[in-house]
């Protein structure tokens, strides 16, 4: 904002009957303070903020201060040098109205993104899942959040639909839980697979101990007896402690002549009458 042009203006198109030097003076004076207490914030901001939001973001918050600052300034000031408010008001108004009504989505994103920015659901970094959007949150700014998904593509989504959708943060909590649900044959010993898997969960040394893994039979199915089996892995190694335990059970289960059957249907005749 060019403060000296601000003035020229003013002087120029107003009636200056009635002004003072001194009117003028403290008018100056005002917009002088104003100004070294918009950059004495501005710093502030900077250095609260800094380690805190993204760079764009942070550069955005600290204009919106200084600029809210100067203005405020200004309107205090002007009255000494005979401009009268009412008529500014008016106008402002107006114009504040068709602003409003014109740029209602992008305000809607900005306020919405300073919520985000103060409530934190999501950090650069997190695996997410937004509406029907998930994948690696990239950037977070003022009125946009950008995500990578999983399959690798940059999707950009207003602030107003990540503030208002169900966010789901894969990466707030420090553990993350997983499940299989494993079938084994009748014939087999359902306690001898059960140990075999236990013996596994102690071998591995991202399998956290305390949640602690379950394990046990939750269905007796039409061709085997079912085993959940629910493990506990740090949010950022789950993914390939989970696709790595799964082959180990089977190749462990095999080892031990346990059976893992493909669905069957067992056909039975009763003995013919002579």
């Amino acid at each position: 904002m060019n403060i000296t042009a601000e003035i020229s203006k003013v002087l120029n198109h107003e009636i200056m009957k009635g002004v003072t030097l001194l009117d003028i003076f403290i008018f100056i004076v005002i917009i002088a303070v104003a100004v070294i207490i918009a950059k004495i914030v501005r710093l502030n901001v900077r250095r609260a903020l800094k380690e805190k939001v993204p760079k764009t973001t942070l550069a955005t918050i600290e204009k919106l201060v200084y600029y809210t600052i100067i203005v405020i300034g200004f309107i205090v000031a002007i009255p000494y040098i005979g401009f009268s408010l009412s008529g500014l008001l008016v106008a402002g108004g107006i114009a504040g109205i068709v602003i409003g009504l014109a740029t209602q989505t992008v305000i809607s994103n900005l306020i919405s993104g300073l919520f985000l920015l103060a409530e934190k659901p999501i950090k650069i970094g997190d695996g997410v899942s937004i509406g029907d959007v998930g994948g690696v949150v990239k950037d977070i700014r003022v009125l946009s959040t950008t995500i990578r998904t999983w399959d690798g593509i940059y999707v950009r989504l207003p602030n107003e639909k990540v503030f208002t959708s169900n966010i789901y943060n894969y990466n707030a909590h420090a553990a993350r839980r997983f499940e299989y649900k494993v079938g084994i044959a009748y014939k087999s010993d359902a306690d001898k697979a059960i140990k075999i898997i236990e013996e596994l969960f102690e071998q591995h040394p991202l399998i956290l101990k305390e949640p602690k893994p379950q394990i046990f039979v939750e269905e007796l199915a039409d061709s085997s007896v079912v085993l959940i089996i629910r493990i506990w892995a740090p949010s950022s190694e789950w993914y390939g402690v989970k696709t790595e335990m799964l082959w180990k059970i089977k190749v462990a289960l095999e080892k031990a002549g346990i059976e893992i059957p493909f669905p069957q249907i067992v056909v039975w005749k009763g003995e013919e009458k002579g």
